[in-house]
């Protein structure tokens, strides 16, 4: 009876504590844009549906995927609505699946960080980025966490829509590969053990 009643009592924690967690990939849509620098946030939802076996569903605003990692529920967006109108796409799903803005995680491309690496932050500016800035209009607040993955800034001056646009070089793409399956990694932190904790183990990556 002891056994049986303390099993109640641990499914019933277990139920309290999941949560369901928006996982925003930004990128453009379109065979022209596939592969290149400014995707990488679909890059890495690819990988990570790849590797829990899952596929997206073409929806309302967006490629969408669905999967658990123990008792956390991830809903997985990869926006159709190109990059400067990502802001629709997250606000719609984070109202259709009754997530609170808390429980948002974007990734995104980064100028000013190394090719592949990794820096998560709660909030912080939309550093010119298009995506980053449309979303924070639609939301009316720029407090949501972020996966930043560096793309580096190897270009000439006037030359930074031709480089998020274009796509990485053969030895670039081998760290991309590698660093993509770490930010997969840091996705799974941040939900079971929050963003600080994500933010400890991740960051600089």
């Amino acid at each position: 009876m002891l056994n049986f009643l303390r099993r109640i009592f641990v499914r019933a924690e277990e139920e309290e504590q999941t949560m369901k967690h928006l996982i925003v990939g930004l990128g453009n849509i379109g065979p022209e844009y596939e592969g290149t620098r400014h995707n990488i946030g679909f890059r890495i939802l690819d990988a990570f549906a790849k590797a829990s076996n899952i596929s997206f569903q073409d929806k309302r605003y967006g490629f969408v995927a669905h999967t658990r990692v123990k008792n956390q529920e991830l809903v997985l967006l990869k926006p159709s609505t190109y990059m400067n109108l990502s802001g629709n796409a997250v606000r719609y799903w984070l109202q259709q699946e009754k997530i609170p803005i808390e429980n948002l995680l974007v990734l995104v491309d980064d100028l000013s960080l190394p090719v592949g690496t990794i820096r998560m932050r709660q909030g912080g500016s939309d550093a010119g980025h298009n995506g980053l800035k449309h979303i924070a209009q639609m939301l009316g607040t720029q407090a949501y966490n972020r996966l930043k993955f560096g793309i580096g800034n190897d270009f000439p001056r006037g030359g930074q829509v031709d480089f998020v646009l274009g796509h990485f070089s053969p030895e670039d793409e081998k760290i991309v590969d590698e660093k993509a399956l770490v930010a997969c990694d840091a996705i799974k932190a941040y939900a079971l053990s929050g963003m600080q904790f994500a933010m400890c183990n991740y960051n600089g990556k």
